[in-house]
């Protein structure tokens, strides 16, 4: 027997083995979560998974994960209201955004609110695996096109602080009705395109000019316009 042999003949296998980080899976489609769980098995624990904003936060709160797969866009608020919630009680829980959208208004967004790195759901599993432990060791991970996005937002405006306090108040919701309004949509139509009522898009517009202290469409599509929201 060698020596290296000896050294590790009385190590207990589970120590000899490295953690295996706790992860939860925050997207309204369970089939896709299923996916990724079956997928991520092998490399880490999944503690706990929800289909909503208000689902989310409860049960974050409640198993503390390493680490938090977040969808950007589900229909109570989506990814940035979750860390919105969670990240001020729980600023030990990193956030990592899984989502098949590559826009760089959601790519800039989720990290203003928080989360640690951007994948899209091209990602293979073991290209997430490893991000998921960079995100927990303290990196900041993007797929590749992503990164781009986010040098170019703050190379474009270098003095600028990194948060828009008044671009940061508007839920996700409310900034994809804010930016279809800008675009000329009718009510009806932000609706049809959101899959909500009429009634809901004007609380979200009255919302939002609330937030703003504006009066009217008009003074919102110039706001969103020189934000490049349109």
């Amino acid at each position: 027997m060698t020596m290296a042999e000896q050294s590790t003949e009385h190590l207990d296998p589970a120590e000899a083995r490295p953690e295996r980080l706790r992860v939860f899976l925050v997207d309204d489609h369970a089939m896709f979560r299923a996916g990724v769980r079956a997928e991520l098995g092998a490399h880490v624990e999944v503690v706990g998974e929800a289909s909503t904003v208000a689902e989310a936060v409860t049960r974050i709160a409640a198993v503390g994960p390493d680490v938090v797969l977040l969808d950007v866009h589900m229909p109570d608020g989506g990814g940035r209201a979750v860390l919105e919630a969670m990240r001020r009680t729980h600023p030990q829980v990193k956030f990592l955004a899984l989502s098949v959208s590559d826009a760089a208004e959601d790519v800039i967004g989720l990290i203003r609110a928080g989360a640690r790195g951007y994948v899209t759901k091209t990602i293979s599993p073991d290209e997430l695996a490893a991000a998921i432990r960079r995100v927990a060791d303290g990196d900041a991970v993007f797929s590749p096109r992503l990164a781009g996005f986010v040098l170019d937002a703050f190379a474009a405006r270098p003095d600028a602080p990194v948060a828009d306090p008044e671009l940061d108040q508007l839920t996700n919701r409310e900034r994809e009705v804010l930016r279809l309004l800008a675009r000329g949509y009718a009510y009806k139509e932000i609706a049809k395109e959101l899959f909500i009522s009429i009634k809901t898009v004007e609380t979200h517009v009255s919302n939002v000019l609330r937030k703003l202290q504006m009066s009217n469409r008009y003074e919102l599509s110039r706001w969103a316009a020189d934000r490049r929201l349109v």
